[in-house]
């Protein structure tokens, strides 16, 4: 299902540790914390480079008669021991909370891009894969900032101490050792670009596991009414097996790399201490040096372990950066002017359709809309009604803006909407769809949504003009009850009256209505449309009904097919004149007046 929208091609894309610059911009305004957290990573580098000298006079010092020296050399241990475990708590606290910051501001830009996105962005990208980015990618970055970046510059700079203080010791020894380095680099570099590709991959698989299980679950009556779990079950389970594969040889070419890495360091290091073994005995080095030789090198090759281990985690990490820039960088088909005209005030509502053109993304052979010409004047309630897919809801959608037209102009007020900018036109809209969108919240914070300032008594005011007073001081908590995740505790007439009080409560000078009656009863549909009909004087008003009885009292009816204007006028003169309008009245009556 969702996994087959990931091209072969995309997975095996090589994504490179670079991508990792791209958080500076979210590291830049904190670039206090950051420096204090660099410091204290440094200090408890510099401390713990520092420790082998003092092992080194503790164990040489046990060979001389000075007492009072050999307890200052322990003295000087414990305190530079002290000191390495104030350094650890300041690193630890620093970094974890600038790479919690980081990943909240990256989580917010995201969702910032996101929510504003138009519905053609939506029909490429499912909304449980910008889930998974906002969440799992993030978690990893998170991840990185908060520890792996953290740990690799504290390894890195006791690799770089470390090897000098090596050569400083034993010159021999140490070029004894770096004969060691191009051997461990070489499988670090060839199985790094292995776990590149595979980490990317599995990113995208992760991705895709989200975005089938969001879409089943959101689903999820639609999914039992048609005994359809055992399929979605084996689909959700072959996208989480695919992604577990490809972890699974991540992980693979990960422990290869690290057994081949480690097994060359400590099998160097072990050969280097028997030539330091024999030196000790021919009385070249101190059986001090040789100490703090040895702890060096493991100290050393803890840091080539520890590299090579964090490399893996930097490159998913590289992997998800990516893929939230993908996101932040997205183009979007409908942007706002960089400088937006105003609306005359106060706003009329006259709305304006010029041989409009236009085909959905998904569907660019066929058109929605073809030349379509419609002007309407302030507070005029014009029906637009017709066949399923004849373009009515299409209006809607782009008088919103959700889209552009391919061609014509629409305008509000005689101002070309894409001259204005899409929130400050917007807010002078009310709309009620047909499928009503319900907040997992309150049902009186459902219909304040519709104007977040409105008091009590207005979402109060609202509802009963909805008629949805009634049943909303019947539930156990009244208009405070929780209505539950897209309403689920409200019956679907519930839920579209909701969403009409939401629209009365917007009190904006144009009005639309798609299908906002369709799931009602006959009562409640009466006492709605007695609602719409006071609510739509002195208001531009859009209806698009399927549902004939509903428009009768419309100023205007506009026929629509296939995408086209196809007859205009009132009720009485449509019928009379034949056609399309005349044949679904026909059919809509006859059959309601059998059915009674």
């Amino acid at each position: 299902m969702a996994a087959d929208k990931y091209s072969e091609q995309e997975r095996a894309k090589s994504r490179k540790i670079g991508a990792l610059g791209h958080l500076w911009p979210f590291l830049r305004p904190y670039r206090r914390l950051l420096a204090l957290a660099l410091l204290s990573l440094i200090l408890t580098a510099c401390v713990s480079l520092v420790l082998p000298i003092a092992v080194r006079r503790v164990v040489d010092g046990f060979e001389t008669s000075a007492a009072n020296l050999l307890d200052g050399y322990f003295l000087a241990a414990l305190g530079i021991a002290g000191l390495l475990a104030v350094g650890t708590g300041l690193r630890y606290y620093f970094v974890t909370r600038l790479g919690e910051r980081v990943v909240a501001d990256i989580r917010k830009a995201v969702f910032d891009r996101v929510i504003g996105m138009s519905p053609a962005f939506y029909e490429r990208i499912m909304t449980g894969e910008v889930l998974s980015r906002i969440t799992t990618d993030t978690t990893l970055i998170l991840s990185v900032i908060g520890s792996s970046v953290s740990i690799a510059l504290r390894n890195a700079l006791i690799l770089v101490g470390g090897l000098v203080l090596l050569f400083f010791t034993s010159p021999k020894l140490t070029l004894m050792v770096l004969l060691i380095v191009p051997a461990v680099i070489v499988p670090i570099i060839v199985l790094g670009r292995r776990l590149r590709v595979l980490s990317r991959e599995n990113q995208d698989w992760i991705a895709a596991s989200s975005g089938s299980a969001s879409e089943l679950l959101s689903s999820v009556q639609t999914v039992q009414a048609f005994t359809h779990e055992a399929i979605s079950r084996k689909s959700f389970g072959d996208v989480t097996e695919k992604s577990f594969q490809v972890a699974k040889r991540r992980i693979g070419t990960r422990a290869v790399m690290t057994v081949i890495v480690i097994a060359l360091i400590f099998s160097g290091i072990v050969g280097v201490l028997w030539i330091g073994a024999r030196d000790v005995r021919a009385d070249l080095m101190s059986v001090g040096e040789l100490v703090q030789f040895v702890i060096y090198a493991v100290m050393v090759a803890g840091a080539v372990a520890a590299l090579s281990e964090i490399w893996g985690e930097l490159q998913r990490a590289a992997g998800a950066t990516e893929r939230l820039v993908e996101l932040l960088n997205a183009l979007d088909t409908v942007t706002d002017p960089e400088t937006a005209a105003t609306l005359p005030a106060p706003v009329r509502g006259a709305l304006s359709f010029e041989d409009v053109v236009f085909h959905y993304p998904a569907r660019p052979n066929a058109a929605a809309l073809d030349g379509v010409t419609l002007d309407v004047a302030p507070g005029e309630t014009v029906a637009l009604v017709g066949p399923s897919g004849a373009g009515k809801t299409t209006i809607i959608q782009l008088l919103l803006r959700f889209y552009d037209p391919d061609a014509g102009t629409i305008r509000l007020d005689g101002v070309d909407l894409k001259d204005l900018d899409r929130a400050a036109f917007r807010r002078h809209m009310a709309l009620v769809p047909q499928d009503p969108v319900i907040f997992a919240a309150s049902a009186r914070e459902n219909i304040r949504f519709g104007r977040p300032s409105a008091t009590d008594a207005e979402v109060e005011e609202a509802a009963r003009a909805a008629a949805a007073h009634d049943f909303l001081t019947a539930l156990p908590e009244g208009y405070d009850t929780y209505v539950g995740e897209r309403g689920v505790m409200l019956s679907g007439g519930q839920k579209q009256r909701i969403a009409i009080a939401r629209a009365i409560l917007r009190d904006a000078p144009v009005l639309l209505l798609d299908e906002a009656t369709s799931a009602l009863d006959a009562e409640s549909e009466r006492l709605v449309q007695v609602a719409v009909d006071r609510l739509s004087a002195g208001r531009t008003t859009l209806i698009v009904a399927h549902r004939l009885a509903t428009v009768k009292k419309a100023d205007r009816i506009v026929v629509f097919d296939q995408g086209r204007i196809v007859a205009q006028g009132s009720h009485d003169a449509l019928v009379a004149e034949g056609g399309l309008y005349a044949r679904l009245a026909r059919l809509q009556f006859t059959e309601g007046l059998a059915a009674e």
